[in-house]
């Protein structure tokens, strides 16, 4: 190679930069409609570190902060793929949401203003938390700008309790309240629940609502490429756009023990890939990813899973934006 020709997929020195750092390395730009139109963006990095309403282990609040760090260990180009995420998406960093400690109500208003500002500009949001309520601000800003809807969700958990000992914003609730934000059910689909982790009502309403559902025996008996296509389709049918969120608590607890309930016997890194490989079939246009919780995990390989979690649902969404 000519040493007059830069490599950008190349390392170089900010990986030994010890400062706080943006998503990627990426520009830090104000969640502002006409900054960002202005910075040309089209998909944003948002940080939402909430964990007010986690019923187990705390420390989600520290998640974006996992997932930026991690994210200097990785390229935006995949090498067997080809797919470099510079060349689909001017990718930014938006920083966080402005959090008021105790207050669900108010953080959940702030962080709807937040990415309503994003969809605005046509960005495509990239959100990172945070205990799994951070879903709720954000979809509820997600069915305002596209008038059908559809959502993938993975969790261990169902996560449709109506409330928690009254609170209806809790991380035990995000799809519930999607649903009551006006995505249909039948374009909701759930993978990777298991084991002994569910209690009956959140079952009862997800066979009331007719909300999809593949549990993990599901994965294991249909096959990651399968479910992928099936889920793929099903939150697809009729609509504008599918908003993905990931609860990192679906995977065993050997590959992600940095959450609030580390699952034992849960989703492999392969599985968990396979599916998403198959969501390029899907509107992707917005991702979250929740319950990263790095001070359960001080070698960081939740938040590097987190991260490669992520890279691979945002090149699904470059490859569904082809079509």
């Amino acid at each position: 190679m000519s040493e007059s020709v830069v490599d950008q997929t190349m390392w170089d020195g900010s990986l030994h930069v010890n400062l706080p750092g943006t998503f990627l390395n990426r520009p830090r730009i104000k969640a502002d409609a006409e900054a960002l139109r202005h910075a040309g963006a089209s998909a944003a990095f948002v940080g939402f570190p909430w964990d007010g309403t986690c019923i187990s282990r705390t420390g989600t609040n520290f998640g974006p902060r996992g997932l930026r760090e991690a994210s200097e260990q990785f390229l935006t180009y995949n090498f067997q793929s080809g797919m470099d995420l510079a060349d689909e998406f001017n990718i930014v960093d938006c920083g966080d949401v402005p959090i008021v400690p105790g207050n669900s109500e108010r953080t959940q208003s702030r962080a709807q203003e937040m990415i309503a500002a994003l969809l605005e500009a046509d960005v495509m949001p990239i959100i990172g938390g945070g205990d799994h309520s951070i879903t709720i601000g954000p979809v509820r800003a997600f069915t305002q700008k596209y008038r059908r809807c559809g959502m993938i969700h993975f969790d261990t958990h169902l996560d449709t309790a109506e409330d928690v000992g009254g609170e209806t914003l809790n991380h035990c609730c995000p799809i519930a309240r999607a649903v009551d934000a006006g995505i249909d059910p039948k374009n909701i689909v759930t993978i990777g629940p298991s084991g002994w982790m569910n209690p009956r009502s959140e079952l009862a309403y997800v066979r009331d609502k007719g909300i999809n559902l593949f549990t993990l025996e599901d994965v294991w008996r249909l096959g990651a490429e399968e479910v992928g296509r099936q889920a793929a389709e099903l939150a697809s049918a009729g609509v504008d756009a599918v908003y993905l969120t990931i609860d990192i608590d679906v995977m065993d607890g050997a590959y992600a023990p940095g959450t609030g309930v580390p699952t034992p016997c849960g989703m492999t890194p392969r599985e968990i890939l396979g599916i998403i490989a198959q969501f390029s079939r899907a509107p992707l246009r917005m991702i979250d990813i929740a319950e990263v919780s790095p001070p359960w995990d001080p070698s960081g390989i939740t938040s590097r899973l987190g991260m490669r979690i992520l890279l691979d649902a945002m090149a699904a969404a470059a490859l569904s934006r082809r079509q």
